[in-house]
């Protein structure tokens, strides 16, 4: 079981992401702005993050580089649908931030509980 930040502008995938992660075992604490996970970081102290990259106000991108100074050592999974540009290469710079793992929207939970686990089980 890992102890997961969810970071995510839309209440759909949140809730659903939230569900199903629950229900593979993991303790799950959303946050629906960049903002919202950094004041709620140093409470949850996650094992692990998941943001999204497009988002108002702070983009997952800045999230990514706050997350690095406050603990550089958490591992974050980036996701994105795209936007202007495509999920690529908003993928590929959250990878240069430092995102350990890139999934394009949309994507099966198996992928995302995959990663996870990979994450998590690497870490002990």
């Amino acid at each position: 079981m890992a102890k997961i930040l969810l970071i995510d502008d839309c209440d759909p995938f949140r809730r659903v992401a939230h569900v199903g992660l629950t229900r593979a075992g993991h303790e799950v604490h959303a946050a629906g702005s960049g903002a919202e996970a950094l004041n709620c970081f140093p409470q949850v102290k996650p094992d692990l993050v998941i943001t999204d990259l497009l988002m108002p106000d702070m983009d997952g991108l800045t999230t990514i580089s706050e997350l690095r100074r406050v603990d550089p050592k958490v591992p974050v999974i980036a996701v994105s649908g795209g936007g202007r540009i495509c999920a690529d290469q908003y993928l590929r710079i959250a990878k240069n931030l430092g995102a350990v793992r890139l999934l394009t929207k949309p994507f099966a939970l198996e992928a995302l509980t995959g990663a996870i686990d990979e994450l998590t089980t690497a870490g002990r």
